[in-house]
């Protein structure tokens, strides 16, 4: 089964929500866990048994376990791991990009089955060009995984190269919406590359529909999206639509039950999303 269709199925049976494990040092302190290895194991090990088994994709932003060096790494590798086991889809923000061997051998490192640090998807920035993430798309495409493309985020520093235009009159990320689209034509019921879309850029003018793909759209509760916002922003599209939210659910921490009772809220909030 395709990453597309995997993920389709996972939103659909748990409901279209994200949810980021971000375990910076604040929070681990707010969980009177220790800032080390140790408690960021901790940390992990108490989110996926909260919300493995209830939401469709847990996002472990990989610089907050790179930061502990290799006792952090191995912290990550076991919470990919739980994730799988749990059953949720693992998307390991990363944000790679790069040209040639070096993407060759990200591609290996993140979405070879065989790799210990292999997740079900990964972030990446196409900004060395589309084209330069090619083997990774290759691979994701043999191992059945995916990979969400930087094309509009949030801080105001992207605008500079995302809004910036082409030789054809068109932005550089709504080239980049357009070559992820060619990338899922005609997969059914989407396609494997996705897109990541800041909840919070307002009307732009750029066009989602036709991506036949997910949209991660990072920026729901603490940051200021709402909803009601996303299905505006996103039209037709809003039913491809992963909303991902990590402070308005980790800060209701430590509590397994506390957890999860802010997810379900959340939960009920994206009904309107896809209705």
């Amino acid at each position: 089964m395709t990453f597309g269709a995997r993920l389709r199925g996972a939103m659909d049976a748990r409901g279209p929500l994200c949810v980021g494990i971000d375990p910076h040092p604040g929070l681990l302190s707010a969980w009177d866990l220790s800032v080390d290895a140790v408690g960021l194991q901790r940390f992990c090990a108490t989110v996926v048994e909260a919300l493995g088994e209830r939401v469709a994709v847990l996002k472990p932003q990989s610089a907050f376990f790179e930061r502990f060096g290799s006792a952090g790494i191995a912290v990550l590798e076991w919470t990919l791991l739980a994730i799988r086991e749990a059953g949720a889809i693992s998307l390991l923000d990363v944000k790679r990009g790069d040209i040639g061997s070096t993407v060759a051998a990200y591609a290996s490192a993140y979405l070879d089955p065989a790799s210990p640090l292999a997740a079900d998807a990964i972030t990446a920035s196409p900004y060395l060009g589309f084209g330069s993430l090619q083997p990774l798309l290759d691979v994701a495409v043999e191992q059945d995984r995916g990979v969400f493309v930087l094309a509009l985020t949030s801080n105001p520093e992207g605008r500079q190269v995302q809004h910036a235009r082409t030789a054809s009159g068109s932005t550089v990320a709504q080239e980049i919406l357009e070559a992820a689209a060619r990338a899922n034509a005609g997969h059914d019921p989407m396609g494997s590359v996705g897109v990541v879309v800041g909840a919070t850029i307002g009307q732009t003018g750029h066009v989602f529909a036709g991506l036949n793909g997910p949209i991660l759209a990072p920026g729901l509760g603490a940051q200021g999206a709402t909803p009601d916002q996303l299905r505006a922003l996103f039209g037709s599209a809003s039913p491809d639509v992963l909303p991902s939210t990590s402070r308005d659910v980790l800060n209701r921490g430590p509590g397994v039950a506390s957890l999860r009772a802010a997810v379900d809220r959340i939960h009920d909030e994206l009904t309107s999303l896809t209705a």
